[in-house]
């Protein structure tokens, strides 16, 4: 017995532990159902790690299934053990509803919250926060042994080092949240990274003990995206590539999916996007024929930009990207050429007015005076996208952007930024 979307996940990639697969193809052959999946709020955006399993509930959302998502709440005030070898920093509750708040708005980016199977958001706050220690102990304490709880990975890991109280019982709390959700929103699977299992499992033993009926509940883990080369994915130059417009701008997040090697695209187009089998495998075909083209990269980034951004944050990373490949700065912002030129070479100097080759000197755009002329009269030298040719050219005000800096271009790919002060 098979199912459509289950073939897919694993076309995918998407499906790397199933508790018990006959079951959910079963159960998802012969009815549409709920199944969840928590994030904890631990900052006030995602990156992209953290959504593989979110867009997998999602694409069971587009088979007729409907998605809850859980933001921890709760157990982001205790802390997940899982993937760490210390103990996390604990939160205010402050920080966690200023998180929580920051998650629901990139949620609300991914699913559909309004159609007969729309998105749930729930935070389990709402039933853990009310519970007592006696209620915590006496209704679910009692189910779990201890036993069973060090031989999760998640503890075992953690045994040698230490590992509080608190973080052990994070697993418990999951649970209850499975059992919750299982209760009053009828949910039948849970979704998680690969790291999750031990957390999942636990869940389904909870249910299994806390009903008397034949509980058909079911756990799927999704493995770790890494690279061709078995390094981290998730990162860029800068750092973590966030969903968050502040954290990572939609340039810088539409070129990170352009940077994608081509060992890789073709895995990422699978795990992140929509596209269909056939569209995916035609691309898998110019990645073999055709290179050079980036055709996969950029039909990858679009997809990735415009479905965390939006349309409009992709038209202006396109026409920057358009404007950088061209050297033609003009139609670019004062902070559009901020931002794309954060981290290049940058220099401090006093604002006033200097000749061109003293200033490429003395920020080291060119070595020496005679290589700065040169490079002037050659045409290699450009002030935010305008080429000069003229070696009495005064840099003054009107050089200026927002009259507090300025970028200098050295042939075609050697960029400066000059902070005026």
């Amino acid at each position: 017995m098979t199912n459509v979307l289950i073939e897919d996940l694993k076309w995918r990639g998407l499906a790397y532990q199933l508790t018990d697969e006959d079951g959910m193809v079963d159960l998802l052959n012969n009815d549409s159902i709920s199944l969840y999946c928590g994030v904890d709020p631990t900052a006030d955006s995602m990156h992209i790690g953290h959504i593989v399993p979110l867009l997998t509930l999602r694409r069971f959302q587009l088979h007729g299934h409907q998605p809850i998502l859980l933001i921890g709440g709760a157990t982001g005030m205790i802390g997940d053990p899982s993937g760490r070898s210390e103990e996390r920093q604990l939160q205010t509750t402050e920080q966690i509803d200023r998180n929580v708040r920051g998650l629901k708005v990139q949620m609300e980016r991914i699913f559909d919250f309004s159609s007969k199977n729309g998105a749930v958001l729930v935070n389990n706050r709402d039933w853990i926060g009310s519970m007592n220690v006696i209620e915590f102990l006496r209704d679910y304490g009692k189910y779990i042994g201890v036993n069973y709880m060090l031989a999760k990975d998640t503890v075992a890991s953690r045994l040698e080092g230490g590992i509080s109280f608190t973080e052990f019982s994070y697993m418990l709390i999951q649970a209850i949240d499975y059992n919750h959700l299982y209760d009053s929103h009828n949910c039948r699977i849970q979704v998680g990274g690969s790291d999750q299992w031990g957390n999942i499992t636990t869940g389904l033993e909870m249910i299994r003990k806390t009903h008397s009926e034949e509980s058909k509940a079911f756990g799927m883990t999704i493995p770790l995206v890494t690279k061709a080369d078995g390094t981290k994915f998730g990162k860029s130059a800068s750092g973590a590539v966030w969903l968050d417009a502040q954290k990572t701008t939609p340039y810088e997040f539409y070129q990170f999916w352009m940077n994608a090697a081509d060992a890789d695209v073709i895995k990422y187009m699978k795990i992140f996007t929509f596209l269909t089998r056939e569209e995916i495998e035609a691309f898998e075909s110019t990645v073999v024929q055709e290179p050079h083209l980036r055709k996969a990269q950029k039909a990858l980034a679009e997809e990735m930009t415009r479905m965390i951004h939006g349309q409009e944050a992709l038209d202006n990373a396109l026409r920057i990207t358009q404007a950088l490949f061209s050297g033609v700065l003009k139609g670019l912002s004062a902070n559009e050429m901020k931002e794309v030129f954060k981290d290049v070479p940058s220099i401090e100097m006093a604002k006033e007015d200097k000749n061109i080759v003293d200033l490429l000197v003395e920020a080291g755009v060119s070595p020496s005076k005679r290589q700065a002329r040169e490079d002037v009269t050659n045409g290699a030298i450009s002030i935010n996208g305008e080429k000069l040719t003229t070696v009495d050219h005064i840099v003054s005000e009107k050089d200026r952007l927002d009259n507090s800096f300025a970028i200098i271009r050295r042939g075609k790919k050697k960029y400066h930024m000059v902070k005026f002060v």
